[in-house]
C-alpha cells in the first residue's frame, strides 16, 4: 500500500519509488492518473484498475497475482490508500488469502493540514470524519453532532460541494475552522477563521471554490466542554422523555427543563435511540 503525492510530485518518497520500480504490476484507482505519475519518474508497469466500483472482483485478481509470486503495489489517486479512498476491501481480501500487506507511509491531506492548523497539541485527540453526506438533512444532523464533540474534527470536501458544507458549518458561529485548499499545490491556501465567516471567505474570491478541500474543526474550549457535559441525572431525564416523546420534542423539552444547550442533548438522544434499536 503506497502513498502518493496529493499535489506536489516531489512529495513521493524514495522508498515508494523503489517499491514501484520493483513491482511486477500496479493496482490503482485510476489507470490514467497512475500512468501519468509513473511516467514522471520513468516507470512503466502493467496497471490494474481497482476502484470503488470493482474493488471486490479486482481484489481477487490481485490475490491470484500474489499467489503466482508477483509483487503487486496498490496506489489510490492521491494520498494514502484506504483513507477516504478505495483499498480497505482489497486489504481484507489479500489478508484473508494469507498474504502480507505492507504499508508505506507518505502524503496525506489529513496529517498535512493538522500539522499546520495548531488545533492539536501533543497527546490531544482528533477525529477523522471525512466526507459528510451529500443529503442536506443528513449533513445538518452530522454537523449538529460535530458541534458537541470536544475533540478536533477533520473533514474532506470536493469543490462542487464546499459551499453547501460551509453553509452547514456556519451555524457553529465563532468556533474556529482551518481550511486547507489545494494542499501542496501552487495555489495552496491555509486559513483559520470562525465557522460563521466561512461562506463569506469562499465567496470573496471566485477561485476559492475550486480545488480539493480539507478542513479541521477545532476542539471545543475546555470551559465550554465542561459546561456542556451531561450528568447522569441529565441523561436519565432525557431518556425518560425520549421514551414518551418524539426525538425533537424530547430534546426541546430537556433543554427547557435542564438548562443545557441543544447540541449535547441532541447527540445523546441520537446515541440513545441507536442503542435502543440495536438492543431490540
Amino acid at each position: 500500500m503506497v502513498a502518493t503525492p496529493i499535489g506536489n510530485l516531489a512529495d513521493i518518497t524514495l522508498r515508494a519509488l523503489e517499491v514501484l520500480q520493483r513491482a511486477d504490476s500496479v493496482a490503482c484507482e485510476d489507470t490514467r492518473h497512475t500512468a501519468a505519475l509513473l511516467g514522471q519518474y520513468g516507470l512503466h508497469k502493467p496497471l490494474l484498475a481497482v476502484h470503488q466500483h470493482n474493488e471486490a472482483e479486482a481484489a481477487h485478481t490481485v490475490v491470484q497475482r500474489l499467489a503466482a509470486g508477483q509483487r503487486v503495489v496498490y496506489v489510490s489517486d492521491a494520498g494514502t490508500p484506504a483513507i477516504s479512498d478505495p483499498g480497505a476491501r482489497l486489504v481484507r481480501t489479500v489478508q484473508a488469502a494469507g498474504h502480507r500487506v505492507v504499508p508505506l507511509p507518505g502524503a496525506s491531506s489529513v496529517t498535512t493540514l493538522l500539522s499546520a492548523c495548531g488545533a492539536v497539541d501533543g497527546g490531544s485527540a482528533f477525529h477523522f470524519v471525512g466526507f459528510l453526506s451529500t443529503k442536506t438533512a443528513e449533513r445538518q444532523r452530522a454537523v449538529a453532532t460535530l458541534a458537541s464533540q470536544p475533540a478536533a474534527q477533520v473533514l474532506l470536501e470536493a469543490p462542487h460541494r464546499i459551499q453547501e458544507l460551509a453553509a452547514a458549518l456556519a451555524v457553529l458561529g465563532d468556533r474556529p475552522v482551518t481550511v486547507g485548499r489545494e494542499l501542496t499545490k501552487q495555489f495552496e491556501e491555509v486559513v483559520t477563521l470562525p465557522c460563521a465567516d466561512l461562506p463569506g471567505w469562499l465567496a470573496s474570491q471566485p477561485h476559492r471554490t475550486k480545488g480539493e478541500f480539507a478542513l479541521v474543526l477545532h476542539a471545543l474550549p475546555a470551559t465550554e466542554n465542561h459546561a456542556n457535559a451531561l450528568s447522569e441525572r441529565d441523561l436519565a431525564v432525557l431518556h425518560r422523555l425520549l421514551a414518551e416523546l418524539p426525538l425533537k420534542t424530547a430534546v426541546q423539552l430537556a433543554m427547557e427543563v435542564l438548562g443545557k444547550p441543544r447540541n449535547p442533548l441532541y447527540e445523546a438522544a441520537l446515541a440513545w435511540k441507536s442503542s435502543q434499536r440495536e438492543s431490540s
